[in-house]
């Protein structure tokens, strides 16, 4: 028993280790050490199509902006095509648009009137593209957010990719903006924009990238493949489809968007269990890209996602064989004061830190470091509740806008 629970000890220490520290600074390495991505202007005249795919449900605070973002693009009008699908909005979202729609002549607007998520609207926005615009090799799609602002060049450097035949996913870069001293927002942005690096030096390393952010990127039509009805998280789906026929998905540091980063860490903590949730759906359905991990696309996936999805079970184990053996090994002193320390170290990291970094909020106090350690175990223990949703079963996929303005 005692072998059982220093190998849980240390093989959980190590992951949480690798997944967090080693990796990055692994992909980083090999990032530097290879030829990076072409980032080289294209004329207007080798420019693909282009067709938004835009879900909105009840936003009416940033359609009108989104909107304007889209028209003032630096990208010939005649390429770009504009389909937004309303899941049911009950404000005044589908007036906004109705209203605003003579100024666009390539908008085409969908007034759903059953909610149906996400998923389900893009699927119908794709298929209503792709009959306007057949599937050719020159036909992209831009799945954007209703509150995601794209700088003017952010389209053309995202599509400037697809000369290269294996591209067929290429990710943005997301800048948060409004951010504050008090909440999560600085402890969110830290986190994004470590992400947004570790995915660019993976597309650099080895044309796989675990993954976009949701919020702004852009894919082949012809890869587009649609998302089953119950499922949460229909980019990382998306993705998994595209490895799956070996095409290349990278991100683009130059292709600048921006959204406005989330305070309150209530919505933060259920946005994060809903992609939890949807994480698990899609771990289950892909377990050829992620298992064997010693080759690609396994590596990437497995080092970057899996290990941080199991992130608050190997937490769990860490806590738990320490308990064990700093009750269990007292014939080796050293041993018995290390597990103790680590007893030690681990409690105040998961429970005291947190405790206190909300007591300090309080007093209208705020630390970042504090912050984002507290930011950090709270993230993860909503993993570990999109776990338990995902075991009760995912019975619709119908969502909410996160509270970011």
């Amino acid at each position: 028993m005692t072998l059982i629970a220093q190998f849980i000890f240390w093989s959980s220490f190590s992951a949480l280790i690798y997944t967090y520290i080693a990796y990055p600074l692994l992909a980083g390495f090999l990032a530097r050490r290879r030829k990076k991505i072409n980032q080289s202007p294209v004329d207007d005249t080798n420019l693909p199509s282009v067709s938004v795919l835009m879900a909105v449900y009840n936003e009416e605070k940033v359609i009108e902006e989104k909107l304007q973002c889209l028209r003032e693009l630096n990208y010939p009008k005649e390429k770009l095509s504009i389909f937004i699908g309303s899941d049911c909005s009950s404000d005044l979202t589908n007036d906004i648009i109705t209203r605003l729609q003579p100024d666009f002549p390539r908008l085409f607007f969908f007034p759903f009137r059953k909610r149906q998520g996400k998923p389900g609207v893009v699927n119908q926005l794709a298929q209503k593209a792709l009959e306007r615009i057949p599937s050719v090799e020159q036909h992209i799609f831009l799945l954007t957010d209703a509150n995601v602002i794209l700088e003017k060049n952010c389209l053309r450097n995202l599509t400037r990719h697809y000369r290269d035949k294996k591209v067929v996913i290429v990710d943005s870069n997301m800048v948060n903006t409004g951010l504050k001293k008090e909440g999560i927002s600085q402890s969110e942005n830290q986190y994004i924009s470590s992400e947004v690096q570790l995915k660019n030096d993976e597309s650099n390393a080895w044309k796989i990238m675990a993954g976009p952010f949701g919020g702004c990127y852009t894919l082949r039509a012809s890869y587009f493949h649609p998302v089953p009805d119950n499922y949460l998280v229909d980019d990382f789906y998306i993705t998994m489809k595209v490895i799956e026929q070996e095409g290349a998905v990278i991100n683009d540091l130059e292709a600048i968007c921006y959204e406005a980063v989330s305070h309150e860490i209530k919505e933060e903590f259920r946005r994060k269990a809903r992609i939890s949730a949807g994480n698990f759906q899609n771990l289950v359905t892909f377990p050829h890209l992620w298992w064997p991990p010693y080759r690609l696309p396994g590596f990437v996936i497995f080092s970057h996602k899996v290990l941080r999805w199991i992130g608050p079970f190997l937490m769990i184990g860490l806590l738990a064989s320490a308990l064990y053996l700093a009750f269990t090994i007292k014939s080796t002193p050293f041993w018995h004061f290390f597990y103790q320390v680590s007893i030690l170290g681990v409690t105040t990291f998961l429970l005291v830190i947190p405790l206190l970094d909300k007591l300090l909020g309080v007093l209208g106090v705020h630390v970042l470091y504090l912050r984002s350690i507290r930011y950090f175990v709270l993230m993860n223990i909503a993993l570990l509740k999109g776990f338990i949703n995902f075991l009760k079963g995912i019975k619709n996929n119908v969502w909410e806008p996160t509270k970011r303005i």
